[in-house]
């Protein structure tokens, strides 16, 4: 079966093909570590969390933006193998004067030399960093929400339950942009053969590399990879959103509805002929309204917060 693919989107644009070991050291150092064009309304600041690990976390704060003020803690994709803050910084230039916000992105280890839980130990510790120095970032900690994309939003999705099974933290919603969830790799979505930037090769070797030695394993934790949850009550409402050309589609779908039957505040929104990163296609009609929609849906969240 042939995916429909929007007549905007032209495959031939996107310079990465299936992702190997042999190609990983050059896709690290060269597509995902540019440094993007920014407006330079939005200050960043780096902050080392942990000296152990060297993991960081960059804040991104508006001009004139009144403080204590509610911030989104971000999470980058790149399949658990490569990517960076760079690519957050260009979304955060424009979201936090928009949604008058504090944006927190984190460079987690990457596999497969961190495996898990390596990377979620550190999201999960650049969260609870952000909670004990709310104060002197300008932060109110009771109007903080998580999110991420592709491999940070399956890594978001899996914070947040570890955030409820702790319960030391507390977030007030996930979203959670066409996240890799399922490791199984067994939905009618994830076995496509024509992908373009996310194939199922490259999805079996980023899952490869994330898991180690559990791959494959029946017993894989929620926390590895949350299509595996049994229990999802009591999560922070949601947001999920991916493109019908995704080999993730499948798997968030069922993911997002899971959650509504666990009583759940979901929003899903499937886009027709949308691949996955579609934002790499940021001048199409069908990436702007994708993005659009998030915006729309942070900022009902953030004014449901109040000040």
């Amino acid at each position: 079966m042939a995916t429909y693919l929007d007549p905007e989107i032209d495959p031939r644009a996107f310079p990465v093909g299936t992702i190997t070991a042999d190609l990983l050291a050059e896709l690290r150092n060269s597509n995902l570590r540019l440094t993007p064009e920014l407006s330079g309304t939005v200050e960043q600041t780096v902050y080392e969390i942990d000296a152990k690990t060297g993991v960081t976390v960059t804040v991104h704060r508006a001009a004139g933006l009144e403080e204590p003020a509610p911030a989104l803690f971000w999470i980058h994709g790149g399949g658990y193998v490569m990517g960076s803050v760079g690519t957050d910084a260009v979304m955060f230039d424009r979201r936090c004067p928009d949604l008058g916000i504090i944006g927190i992105s984190i460079d987690y280890r990457l596999a497969p030399e961190t495996p898990f839980p390596g990377p979620l130990d550190d999201v999960y510790t650049g969260l609870a960093w952000i909670f004990m120095h709310a104060g002197e970032l300008g932060i109110d900690p009771a109007r903080i929400g998580i999110g991420g994309v592709s491999a940070g939003a399956g890594l978001c999705s899996a914070l947040a339950l570890l955030v409820r099974d702790r319960g030391v933290l507390n977030v007030q919603f996930q979203l959670l942009d066409c996240p890799m969830l399922d490791d199984t790799q067994t939905t009618p979505s994830s076995q496509l053969d024509d992908l373009i930037v996310w194939t199922r090769s490259s999805n079996e070797f980023g899952w490869r590399s994330y898991l180690g030695d559990r791959y494959g394993a029946g017993d894989i934790p929620a926390y590895a990879a949350a299509a595996r949850a049994t229990d999802l009550l009591n999560l922070p409402p949601a947001y999920v959103s991916v493109g019908t050309a995704d080999g993730f589609r499948d798997e968030n779908i069922a993911y997002a509805s899971r959650l509504m039957e666990a009583g759940v505040p979901t929003e899903l929104h499937v886009y027709p002929g949308a691949p996955h990163g579609v934002a790499f296609w940021a001048h199409t009609q069908i990436a702007r309204a994708y993005n659009a929609d998030q915006t729309r849906w942070l900022r009902r969240q953030f004014d449901a917060l109040g000040s």
